[in-house]
């Protein structure tokens, strides 16, 4: 007999919840900086939506509640 999958064990599930975890990543750093009033350009805007890594989505996050400008996201890199 074979164990019964759950939906939410499945890797399908979980590759759903990450793909979920990404974009409220993207777009909370995106949010940061509009709630301060700092422009993002297109190619900030791109930058941010096209990364996948949370853990650098999440460093850019933190930069973005300090920065002065959108380009600082992206210091050290």
């Amino acid at each position: 007999m074979t164990a019964v999958q759950y939906f939410w064990r499945h890797p399908l599930a979980e590759q759903v919840r990450e793909e979920g975890r990404i974009q409220e990543r993207q777009e909370m750093t995106l949010r940061v900086l509009e709630w301060r009033g700092i422009p993002v350009p297109d190619a900030v805007r791109e930058r941010v939506l096209a990364c996948e890594d949370l853990d650098r989505l999440e460093v850019w996050a933190q930069r973005a509640v300090h920065a002065t400008n959108a380009a600082e996201l992206f210091a050290d890199e």
